[in-house]
């Protein structure tokens, strides 16, 4: 069993910056694509980002790119999720997931293990 536990929500306000981190324990992280979604208050959890294996291959959502930028480091067992200009829409509850295989999927069914999630609230 692979255990994600992410960290680094807060409150912050419109136009700051926020860098989401998520460790990984359990299983050889390098053999995971990683991704990030969120869900928002009476809203379906969405798609934010997802990095492949080695890191070389990334897919965002439309709404977030340009703005958010996913990395991981396979020596500290640990993705990334920098998050730049935020905007009050960006306000969720933000968790990652781990995907068996090497795509930078965007669908949630293909992600096997999840976080609790951590809140981020972006609010003046």
């Amino acid at each position: 069993q692979m255990q994600l536990v992410e960290s680094g929500g807060g409150l912050v306000q419109p136009g700051d910056s926020l860098r989401l981190s998520c460790a990984a324990s359990g299983h050889t992280f390098s053999s995971y694509a990683m991704g990030w979604f969120r869900q928002a208050p009476g809203k379906e959890r969405e798609f934010v980002g997802a990095i492949s294996r080695s890191g070389f291959r990334t897919n965002y959502a439309t709404s977030v790119k340009d703005r958010f930028t996913i990395s991981r480091d396979n020596a500290k067992n640990t993705v990334y999720l920098q998050m730049n200009s935020l905007k009050p829409e960006d306000t969720a509850v933000y968790y990652c997931a781990a995907d068996t295989n090497d795509r930078v999927s965007s669908s949630l069914g293909r992600f096997e293990y999840w976080g609790q999630g951590t809140q981020v609230t972006v609010s003046l």
